[in-house]
């Protein structure tokens, strides 16, 4: 099938073929041309054995997958079957529900919908929910805790609603927040400010290598 897919039937067929996947999704994350996630460099070449592409700079991670960087990345799930439920979330006027993707692309109801939220979350952002970093940028990440502040409440009031201080105030929401100086930023309710709770969020927001 030379053209896109019009119907829920040739996208099935269309995203069937992975190389129809990795070209459907390499055409809209990279308009212009092919660039390393890592570097920035357009310098790169397919290899189409292995269905990855090589940049001509030497650096760690200079192989990568039109995966790389995006909320395939992680996922087990196939791209024909991510691809698919992206272009009926996408074409459905609608709307698409979790037991509808279950039943059309053949997966469990649990999948389909872990499919769907990472997928709606992503059409949130313009880029499609890439990683922040890469290409040298710099990262900040800090937290914060959210609520009034206990000298501006009255006595009684703060005795009520303030339970204890620093990593103790429960009574207050603590908010992670992570910046790509001079780019996007993103932020999360988090339950606490521990290493353990901050530091799978980084990674998965990051790419690799950036300067936080």
């Amino acid at each position: 099938m030379s053209r896109e897919p019009k119907s829920l039937q040739e996208a099935i067929l269309y995203f069937s073929d992975l190389n129809n996947c990795i070209n459907y999704l390499a055409v809209r994350r990279w308009p212009n041309a092919v660039t390393c996630p890592s570097c920035g460099s357009d310098k790169v070449k397919f290899n189409a054995k292995r269905r990855v592409w090589q940049c001509s700079t030497h650096h760690a991670k200079r192989q990568f997958s039109v995966k790389v960087g995006t909320i395939y990345e992680d996922s087990p799930i196939g791209l024909d079957k991510w691809i698919t439920a992206t272009w009926m979330l996408s074409n459905c006027k609608n709307g698409v529900s979790s037991y509808e993707i279950a039943r059309d692309l053949k997966v469990t109801q649990k999948t389909a919908w872990f499919m769907l939220h990472r997928i709606r979350l992503a059409l949130q952002d313009e880029n499609f929910g890439s990683k922040l970093g890469g290409g040298g940028s710099e990262i900040e990440a800090d937290e914060t805790f959210i609520g009034g502040k206990a000298r501006n409440m009255h006595k009684s009031v703060k005795a009520r609603r303030i339970a204890g201080q620093g990593q103790a105030a429960k009574d207050k929401l603590v908010v992670m927040g992570i910046l790509e100086r001079g780019g996007r930023i993103r932020t999360k309710i988090i339950a606490d400010r521990q290493k353990e709770t901050l530091q799978p969020i980084i990674r998965q927001n990051v790419e690799a290598g950036s300067a936080i």
